[in-house]
């Protein structure tokens, strides 16, 4: 799998969130197939078959994320104690 990037899976999971809500509060057919749209986006930025597995595939790429960028400060607080 690509790993995709911090910035672009937050967007995606942004759009994900959006388009849920919006399609539980007022369903439409535009609303399905905005829903349906992002969720797959999602699936494939995850290598993912389904929703519930895009969305804990997307939590632990954040965590790494987080963790990396806890790493690197880390290292620069190191380099600059140095």
């Amino acid at each position: 799998m690509m790993v995709p990037a911090e910035k672009e899976l937050r967007a995606v999971l942004a759009q994900f969130a959006q388009a849920r809500i919006e399609h539980d509060v007022c369903p439409t057919g535009r609303s399905s197939r905005v829903l349906e749209d992002v969720t797959y986006t999602l699936c494939v930025m995850t290598a993912s078959r389904t929703v519930e597995q895009a969305l804990s595939t997307a939590d632990l790429l954040m965590e790494q994320y987080r963790a990396d960028r806890e790493a690197v400060a880390a290292h620069a607080g190191e380099a600059l104690a140095a």
